[in-house]
């Protein structure tokens, strides 16, 4: 028998490491609740603001190009490249990546690919942190179980382990900077429309629409409209291919969310860099990756191919 020295220490612990790594702080829950809450609230209030008046082409326009800018972040940058390895990037264009999702204020970098990888290995099922079936299906369960997926899930304080969800990240010095300056990039996703705005129309009247439009109004539409492919598209919709969850595609939702909302394909099918692989389904992310491939920016896109879709469909079973 092999005798145990004395103060030797212990073996390291096998298995996985812990889902949780601990709880957010205060000051970081308070930043999530205005983060969440201040977009909302302006979204409330732009009927009465816009009724004859604080509404421009201007505002219109830079709306447009940062929702388009920061929602394709989250969709090609944050989803796709970052979470699901659906393709290679060049450094230079990770980091712009980076940046652009950051800019859709959904939280940091390496947290949001930590809550999405988590909520991959356990979908729909007890360790998801936005499942909507979590609680039941009765009626009630399912209306609470809506507003979890939705935003409710946003409020609880468990923190994602990042060293077992996104360890990749953390060992990349650039994306951590990008990360750990996500501070900046909401204040520039804030602060750029208010002064195009002002500049466009050389007024201080215009520089504080624009924020209102592009900057307060637009985060938080692009926030409703990714936290509804976690709620909606795990609820209703058509399911054609073959997963181990309520993925489903919803397409009403198509435009919007630049083609996430063909979820069922992306959870049959997680890395695949095209979400919208049936005839009519528009998946405006993989054009813009098809693009970043043309130019020589992206590289080992992983395309899905006819035969992988056929062993994926239900009716091959």
């Amino acid at each position: 028998m092999t005798a145990t020295l004395e103060g030797a220490s212990a073996p390291a612990a096998k298995g996985p490491k812990p889902i949780i790594d601990g709880r957010r702080t205060t000051g970081l829950q308070s930043a999530i609740y205005l983060g969440v809450l201040a977009p909302l609230a302006a979204l409330i209030a732009a009927v009465p603001f816009a009724w004859g008046w604080g509404l421009t082409w201007v505002d219109v326009g830079l709306f447009l190009f940062f929702y388009v800018v920061s929602g394709l972040g989250i969709t090609v940058a944050f989803h796709r490249h970052f979470t699901h390895g659906s393709f290679k990037a060049k450094p230079w264009l990770r980091v712009l990546l980076g940046i652009a999702g950051s800019m859709a204020v959904q939280g940091p970098l390496i947290t949001w690919v930590a809550d999405h990888r988590r909520h991959h290995a356990f979908s729909d099922r007890e360790g998801d942190p936005h499942s909507p079936w979590l609680f039941g299906t009765s009626p009630l369960a399912i209306a609470r179980g809506f507003w979890h997926a939705h935003m409710g899930w946003l409020f609880e304080r468990d923190r994602s382990n990042a060293e077992r969800f996104a360890p990749d990240l953390l060992k990349d010095p650039a994306m951590r900077k990008v990360d750990e300056l996500f501070w900046l990039w909401t204040v520039l996703s804030l602060t750029l429309p208010a002064l195009i705005g002002g500049l466009v129309t050389w007024s201080l009247w215009g520089a504080v629409t624009a924020f209102f439009w592009a900057g307060l109004v637009r985060v938080c539409v692009l926030h409703h409209v990714t936290w509804s492919v976690n709620s909606i598209c795990h609820m209703i919709g058509e399911r054609p291919f073959m997963a181990r969850d309520r993925s489903a595609n919803f397409w009403p939702l198509a435009i919007f969310s630049f083609g996430e909302s063909w979820h069922n394909l992306h959870h049959a099918d997680p890395t695949s860099a095209r979400h919208g692989v049936q005839r009519g389904q528009i998946d405006i992310s993989a054009r813009l990756i098809w693009a970043f491939e043309k130019l020589g920016w992206a590289y080992n896109v992983r395309w899905p191919t006819p035969t992988r879709l056929a062993k994926l469909a239900v009716d091959a079973t």
